[in-house]
């Protein structure tokens, strides 16, 4: 039996790989460790329902801000992931179980039980299955609508990279208000840091969401500090706008252990702040472009904004 806690046998793939050196954080990057009564709170009704957080398995920097005001990104599916993305730290290798049919059910009583305006639904990679978890993920939103009616609903797939075009379409037709899937770099950086996944592929898989579902609202994320250039970077946002994605997130890349990719440097925040004007220029709905964005982190007010901003392009009051 695997013991997860443990860096070789979490990422075996990645044990005999020489490490790479973890230059300290600037002071712009840190966080305080998490202490509040919310924090325990989440973390408590986490526990009771057996649910994985990509907040945790995922080592996100914002986890104690969440957490305290009830907010977690919920990882259904497992916590062994197919893929090896370099840098990224939940555990890698053969899922050692079958998706848990119950598991829908338990996501969206917490849901319920924690009273969210908004929650984010994230998996694991799932290359073991057929249709890549497409289904689970269906159920688990509709679990959601019945259990908290309330609670607008975000998802954050997979590339469903080796199904059929029918996954995509079992999602989209399980009607979640956003749509997430992350590019997570420029196309020049894939061979090292996603090797698994296909830029174009990612790509045209939300440029399809969109056809498929043109009010539906689409969301992709970048990290930078991976060795990109800045025209690169701005080149993603064009391919972004020209598949038509409403809702840019650019965050900068935190490197987990040694045996991860290497944090190439902390990019500054007045460099944040100037990829946030050049993506709204680009005409993206929303953009939340900082040091410690992530995919979920803020995502119910985000999503409140996204909504009005929507309105506003097309001339109605909110």
């Amino acid at each position: 039996m695997r013991d997860l806690k443990i860096p070789e046998q979490r990422h075996p793939e990645k044990a005999r790989k020489p490490d790479n050196p973890q230059p300290r954080k600037p002071d712009w990057i840190r966080v305080k460790a998490p202490t509040s009564k919310g924090y325990f709170e989440t973390r408590s009704i986490m526990r009771e329902h057996r649910l994985t957080t990509v907040c945790e398995e995922a080592g996100c920097p914002n986890a104690g801000e969440c957490w305290s005001q009830g907010h977690a990104t919920m990882m259904i599916m497992g916590e062994v992931c197919t893929r090896a993305c370099t840098f990224c730290n939940i555990a890698t290798g053969k899922p050692p179980e079958a998706l848990d049919v119950f598991e829908p059910g338990r996501v969206a009583d917490a849901v319920a039980k924690l009273g969210l305006n908004h929650v984010v639904i994230t998996s694991v990679d799932r290359d073991d299955i057929e249709d890549g978890g497409a289904e689970h993920f269906a159920q688990t939103i509709r679990a959601i609508r019945h259990r908290a009616p309330g609670t607008t609903i975000e998802i954050l797939t997979p590339d469903f990279i080796r199904c059929g075009p029918e996954a995509l379409e079992v999602v989209v037709a399980a009607k979640p208000d956003v749509f997430n899937h992350n590019l997570e770099t420029v196309p020049g950086l894939y061979p090292e840091v996603r090797p698994g996944a296909r830029y174009f592929h990612s790509l045209r898989l939300l440029q399809r969401v969109k056809e498929l579902d043109p009010a539906m609202f689409t969301k992709s994320g970048i990290m930078v500090g991976l060795g990109e250039a800045r025209q690169q970077v701005v080149q993603v946002m064009e391919d972004m706008r020209a598949a038509d994605i409403d809702f840019l997130t650019i965050g900068q890349y935190l490197q987990p252990t040694p045996k991860h990719h290497a944090v190439d440097r902390f990019v500054p925040p007045e460099e944040f702040a100037s990829y946030e004007k050049t993506a709204y220029n680009k005409g993206f709905l929303m953009v939340s472009a900082t040091p410690l964005t992530r995919s979920s982190y803020h995502a119910g007010d985000d999503f409140a904004r996204l909504r009005e901003n929507r309105l506003k392009k097309l001339g109605q009051s909110a």
